[in-house]
């Protein structure tokens, strides 16, 4: 019996560069699409198939979503026009500086959540990222003129901070680059138009992503190579692809139609995998 749980784990390891460089071409076009790192579909794929443990999964997720975020930035301003975000950048400024610090404590605040605590955590929020997926794809309106004006500095600075805060320690415990937060945030809270909104959100993300990766590695997290050579590097490579044909769909297909199928994707996997259930490759 031990032997053919042995014979398993080593087949899913030689399998697991493969797998992990497909897998992870998709989810960086919904990334490209959305304005999102994509980082909440890796989850469980690097919990499951992948077989990492969630405090393995959630660094790993960090360095992968840098390299999607890049990517989807960088095609999407080829393909939108960035002068959208000028009314915007304030508010910008004091959301990435909340996110940061915020990041920078939330790292360390991890390795001191024990294992099962964290899959608990990772389970509620990816549900709830789901739902909030499909309520704002099928529910609610894609413009809003929000109740908070970008053009009242007071206030910019004072939620733009806060919500800055909230996102820097979502995006350190999941791994995540916070685009299920930001987006939204923008929409309803500020009347930021949808498009604008997704390519704010990876601005946001980048700097929060960074500071992540670098309280990790100061952890040594990545010091591993087999890691690295197995999963981070054909996930980047694939995530690179993904989110180019995400990036040049972004104005073609629609985002909402997608959040509410990929919502309902994302519960039945997050539910399947955190509650301890594991998928062979």
């Amino acid at each position: 019996m031990e032997l053919r749980e042995k014979q398993d784990e080593n087949l899913a390891v030689s399998r697991r560069p493969w797998f992990a460089f497909l897998i992870s071409i998709p989810i960086a076009i919904v990334g490209g699409l959305i304005g999102l790192g994509g980082a909440e579909y890796r989850l469980p794929v690097l919990k499951g198939p992948l077989r990492y443990s969630a405090k393995q999964a959630v660094p790993l997720n960090l360095a992968v979503s840098m390299i999607t975020l890049i990517v989807s930035l960088f095609t999407r301003a080829k393909t939108l026009s960035l002068s959208s975000l000028s009314p915007i950048s304030p508010l910008m400024l004091w959301m990435i500086a909340g996110a940061m610090i915020a990041a920078f404590f939330g790292t360390s605040y991890v390795k001191h959540i024990s294992e099962k605590a964290l899959e608990q955590i990772i389970l509620v929020l990816l549900t709830v990222i789901g739902l909030a997926f499909i309520i704002e794809g099928g529910l609610l309106p894609q413009s809003s003129v929000g109740f908070i004006s970008v053009q009242v500095f007071a206030l910019v600075v004072f939620t733009g901070f806060l919500f800055g805060l909230a996102i820097g320690a979502f995006s350190s415990i999941l791994g995540v680059a916070g685009g299920e937060l930001i987006i939204p945030t923008l929409i309803f809270v500020y009347g930021v138009g949808v498009k604008t909104a997704g390519t704010a959100s990876l601005i946001i993300s980048l700097p929060t992503v960074a500071v992540g990766i670098f309280r990790y590695a100061r952890q040594r997290t990545y010091n591993e190579k087999r890691v690295i050579r197995e999963t981070i590097i054909p996930m980047g490579i694939g995530s690179v692809i993904g989110a180019l044909i995400g990036g040049v769909l972004v104005g073609i297909v629609s985002a909402q139609l997608l959040k509410i199928g990929l919502g309902i994707i994302l519960i039945v996997s997050a539910i399947g995998v955190f509650r301890g259930k594991r998928n062979p490759i």
